[in-house]
């Protein structure tokens, strides 16, 4: 203990970001755990930190006695008034240790100790913060690749960005930044889990915070969103401010903001709507771009009928009925659509599930027919089977020109993909891109 420990511990303590009474605490533990395994368990010694000296000392408790029977816990009493000359018979004295004494095999203890506490008090730092950001916004850089799983380094500690979380459109490669909020925050053996989202509705309504100046500085706010994570998503937002349009600064200038947003996921399509706290004024806002004509509430079974002109019937429901089911999710109210002409009886009445239906189905044959076109050009262009293509459509990459740069890393992260089909498409596309080179 010659070396003078105060500068080891601001030193360690500004490089690990620990507070220096943990890391002197530590020391103390260690080296008390050495003491003890050195001179029996049932040896009463103490550790203290000696900050002016920057050493550790040691003491070992003795008992002041007229005859020494047992020199490890006892002391004569002639030899206790040499340590405190008020010493009596009966007296507890510490007696103070030389640190020479301990081994490497000591050493060795003290130090598996000391880099335990180090790591424990690591990870307490490392879960408090990130504890504190939940729900804030963080980047990171892709580290590797687990089932579909992306781990992600957010420096001082390891994220997971689940697949459930990821934009099934999205794709990503390794070194690449990516941004997430953090969902949640775990204790676990290894550390600290950190789980991040790009699904979770709270990230566009950050993101937009981040973008708009009105938002954080809480002259907007967004009093809620919805979303299909990669298709489309509604916000609504109201001000507190009569000057301010809460849509208006949304949108920004020549639409500046919400591109930005946009940009970050990836080309989702953002309706941004007047919230109201009339019901009825906010499912005609969410609704949008449709027009409608009248809303009859039902409070008892919390729904509404929203009638609408004829021509405005596809608009309102919307593709497959994501318009409509959006404002359901972001209103929290039940909705069913009516056309005028079916309110009034002029025609026969179709109930707003028939619709749906049909809807849906239109929809779905026109998605058939762009599939199986797709499968056919990618089956053509890289040599693969049909249900290869397939899954390589429903992973994200609707030709063979998006998959020119793809890497074994992201195939395998295609579940219906097994290594036979992995070795198919990179075989495909290096022989495409072969032929394009000749």
């Amino acid at each position: 203990m010659s070396m003078n420990l105060a500068h080891i511990i601001d030193q360690v303590g500004k490089d690990k970001g620990i507070d220096k009474y943990i890391l002197i605490e530590a020391l103390e533990t260690a080296l008390l755990k050495a003491a003890e395994k050195r001179f029996g368990p049932t040896k009463v010694i103490e550790a203290h930190y000696q900050e002016e000296m920057g050493e550790i000392e040691l003491f070992l408790f003795k008992t002041v006695v007229e005859e020494v029977t047992d020199p490890d816990t006892e002391i004569g009493e002639e030899a206790a008034k040499e340590l405190d000359p008020e010493a009596i018979l009966g007296d507890s004295i510490g007696v103070k240790l030389d640190s020479k004494e301990f081994g490497r095999i000591d050493a060795q203890t003290a130090k598996q100790i000391i880099i335990q506490k180090v790591r424990e008090a690591e990870r307490n730092i490392v879960y408090n913060e990130y504890s504190s950001k939940r729900g804030e916004i963080v980047t990171g850089i892709v580290q590797r690749f687990e089932k579909g799983d992306i781990i992600v380094d957010l420096g001082r500690a390891e994220a997971i960005l689940p697949k459930k979380e990821q934009v099934r459109r999205e794709g990503y490669r390794q070194g690449e930044r990516v941004r997430g909020i953090i969902l949640e925050v775990k204790t676990e053996a290894r550390g600290p889990q950190v789980t991040l989202s790009r699904t979770h509705p709270g990230f566009i309504m950050k993101l937009f915070q981040m973008e708009v100046p009105e938002i954080y500085e809480g002259i907007v706010e967004i009093k809620g969103a919805a979303r299909e994570p990669g298709d489309r998503a509604k916000i609504a937002v109201v001000s507190h401010n009569s000057d301010v349009d809460p849509v208006g600064a949304c949108v920004g200038v020549k639409g500046s903001r919400v591109q930005a947003v946009v940009q970050e996921l990836k080309g989702e399509k953002i309706d941004i709507v007047h919230w109201s706290d009339e019901p009825a004024i906010f499912v005609k806002n969410t609704l949008s771009p449709a027009q409608i004509a009248r809303v009859i509430t039902d409070d008892a079974a919390h729904s509404m009928e929203v009638i609408v002109p004829d021509d405005q019937l596809s608009l309102a429901i919307g593709k497959k009925g994501q318009n409509v089911r959006l404002a359901a999710k972001l209103t929290g109210w039940k909705i069913d659509i009516r056309t005028e002409s079916d309110s009034k009886g002029g025609k026969e009445k179709l109930t707003p599930d028939e619709v749906l239906r049909i809807e849906m189905q239109a929809a779905g044959e026109r998605e058939a027919k762009e599939r199986a076109a797709a499968i056919a050009e990618i089956t053509g262009s890289l040599g693969v089977t049909d249900e290869v293509a397939s899954a390589l459509i429903g992973a994200g990459f609707s030709h063979s020109e998006s998959l020119s740069e793809i890497t074994r890393e992201e195939l395998e992260q295609i579940e219906e993909l097994d290594e036979t089909g992995v070795e198919a498409v990179l075989a495909g596309v290096a022989s495409r891109r072969h032929k394009g080179n000749d």
